[in-house]
């Protein structure tokens, strides 16, 4: 599993999309917190935070990551080299752990570089260093399970098509309704609180710096169920 971690890793960064992905992520980021006017201005807020970022990051990886894992079936697929992936002396399960933890590895690649601005914010505090510690961190914990669960969904949408467009927009798609679509619900004017069952609500929850085991529970659970899905899918196929 480790060798194909290692395979995910490098078949990315071997090709200019892999630096482009990371580039567009941060470069986006960076627009919206520092340079656009608008709500998600850090500098027209007037407070040393980073709730901004992490207002727009989910929806920023909503689009990243299935960018990243749109390949990661749909390419074995068209070439006709998952058949040959699925006779080495390795599992299915390994396989497609290889490649989910191998994708996970590559996003937190692209967002170590936006720990820069908690040095930034610590910086325009007044004093100096005054920023929201526990906040911040557990947003980051958040977005860390947000990946899991997201990468999860894209591995899986990424098995369904040999096209990779297809793959992409079947990901994305799928992340919207499990991200907000519970939410987008609920604000139609239903009774009945079913936002609970969206991922925007649990990582609200986390963001807020509580860890409660239900949202932790939760997310994983999503990607455990997903990864799931896409080892009954290539068995199938098998």
């Amino acid at each position: 599993m480790t060798a194909l971690i290692k395979r995910e890793i490098t078949a990315f960064f071997a090709s200019p999309i892999g630096y482009l992905v990371v580039g567009i992520f941060l470069l986006i980021n960076g627009l919206f917190l520092w340079i656009f006017s608008g709500d998600y201005n850090i500098l027209d807020a007037g407070f040393a935070d980073l709730s901004s970022f992490f207002q727009l990051a989910p929806w920023v990886l909503l689009f990243l990551i299935p960018a990243v894992t749109m390949r990661s079936f749909s390419d074995e697929l068209k070439t006709g080299t998952l058949e040959l992936l699925l006779t080495k002396p390795i599992s299915i399960k390994n396989i497609v752990l290889g490649k989910y933890f191998g994708a996970v590895l590559l996003i937190i690649i692209a967002l170590i570089p936006t720990l820069l601005y908690i040095v930034t914010i610590s910086q325009l505090g007044n004093p100096q260093g005054n920023w929201d510690v526990g906040s911040t961190v557990g947003s980051y914990i958040g977005l860390l399970f947000l990946v899991l669960a997201y990468t999860a969904i894209g591995i899986f949408s990424s098995t369904l098509s040999q096209n990779q467009i297809v793959a992409f927009i079947i990901s994305v798609f799928s992340c919207f309704v499990l991200y907000y679509g519970f939410e987008g619900i609920t604000n139609l004017g239903i009774d009945f609180p079913i936002e609970t069952l969206g991922m925007k609500a649990h990582f609200d929850s986390v963001a807020r710096g509580v860890l409660d085991t239900r949202d932790i529970i939760y997310f994983l659970s999503i990607a455990a169920l997903f990864i799931s899905f896409t080892v009954l899918k290539l068995k199938k196929r098998n």
